[in-house]
């Protein structure tokens, strides 16, 4: 039967391309659901990143039933910054049909066509914050909450219908030593008296959530060479401190400052809240935030969401601060291993950060091009 093209226009049918995905992977153990309350408010039009991006949506129906969806964005910062034309395409999800996914994927290809654009990419979201990435190598593996989980078919279908990889982002996973490893515990004292720099030691939370915005700010310079980042905005740096500080463990965020208190190096880390998602089944209430907040205090896996260090201070062992402070707490509070936080393939500043420990590969992602 004909695949059935219709754009989202409305609340209910932003409704449905949002629960879509709990339908497709309702009998797959290891999906993760995202909040639906988070969906929602990342696809309106009082998302900031509509400032500087356009975004449209699509779902297909095939034999009277929704069959997959895609989010068109044309990001003009990124395009600006880049010096490319290119339109993204974002939130793909799909029954096992090539018909549904050429038919998704054209469509946004069309609007693109029309815009002037000479690219395709994908999955990307309005900014780095939003999960991008297609899932091609580790299935059997839990995801984050911050990661796309998909099925081996997405990748292939992409594949027979001109697409091909741009780039890829790495995640691996390391056991939690019993003990910091005493080189690092010696580095550190050496980058202390060297560079002038300490680790903020909260006291509570609020010490921590008071330096958000420093915190973004240094997102902003370190990632600002990575492969098509756009510097967050102000009231998208604002947006992304009230959604995501309010699950903040002081112990598990790392700050580090200069004499001057500046901050110039940070990680955040989380336990994963994988299952608590699950449970949740993409609601807050009336249950939902229980099976979060059990999950914001099970010490199993950690996971690393991000990390970054200013251009002034890379290379002069801010990463031995971090990892010395935040191991310490980590067997304090009983995590057995950690799983890091996807890292562009040829980043190896990043990838060494991660030299002291012995560690395996966890997941690998990818991001595909096509020319229109």
């Amino acid at each position: 039967m004909t695949v059935i093209i219709k754009e989202v226009l409305n609340r209910k049918d932003l409704k449905r391309f949002v629960k879509f995905p709990r339908t497709l992977y309702k009998n797959t153990p290891l999906y993760v659901p995202p909040l639906d309350a988070d969906e929602m408010n990342s696809l309106r039009k009082t998302n900031p990143a509509f400032a500087h991006c356009e975004g449209r949506y699509w779902l297909a129906y095939k034999d009277g039933e929704i069959a997959g969806r895609i989010a068109g964005i044309i990001n003009h910062n990124a395009n600006n910054d880049w010096n490319e034309k290119n339109i993204r395409f974002g939130w793909l999800d799909m029954i096992d049909d090539i018909e549904v996914t050429e038919a998704l994927v054209n469509t946004v290809a069309d609007w693109g066509r029309e815009k002037g654009l000479k690219t395709m990419n994908g999955p990307w979201g309005f900014s780095d914050m939003d999960k991008e990435g297609l899932l091609v190598e580790g299935f059997d593996k839990e995801p984050s909450i911050t990661t796309l989980y998909n099925f081996p078919y997405y990748g292939e279908h992409l594949e027979r219908l001109g697409f091909r990889k741009e780039v890829d982002w790495i995640q691996r996973r390391l056991l939690i030593p019993d003990a910091v490893p005493e080189k690092l515990v010696a580095y550190d004292k050496i980058i202390r008296e060297k560079y002038g720099v300490s680790v903020i030691v909260p006291r509570k939370a609020k010490d921590i959530k008071r330096r958000a915005e420093e915190i973004f700010a240094v997102l902003n310079d370190s990632y600002a060479v990575l492969h098509e980042f756009t510097r967050l905005t102000e009231k998208q740096v604002k947006m992304y401190i009230a959604q995501y500080m309010p699950f903040i463990n002081k112990n598990m965020i790392c700050v580090v400052v200069d004499q001057s208190d500046r901050v110039v190096g940070f990680a955040i880390t989380m336990p994963s809240l994988s299952d608590g998602f699950r449970k949740a089944g993409g609601k807050l209430f009336p249950f939902g935030f229980f099976h979060i907040l059990k999950s914001l205090r099970t010490f199993n896996t950690v996971e690393c969401y991000l990390i970054g260090v200013i251009p002034e201070y890379k290379h002069k062992g801010i990463n031995a601060l971090i990892f010395n402070y935040l191991q310490s707490n980590y067997i304090k509070m009983g995590f057995k291993d950690l799983v890091s936080n996807p890292q562009l393939e040829n980043n190896l500043a990043v990838q060494r950060l991660f030299d002291y420990y012995d560690t395996e590969f966890y997941q690998r992602r990818r991001c595909y091009i096509k020319n229109l």
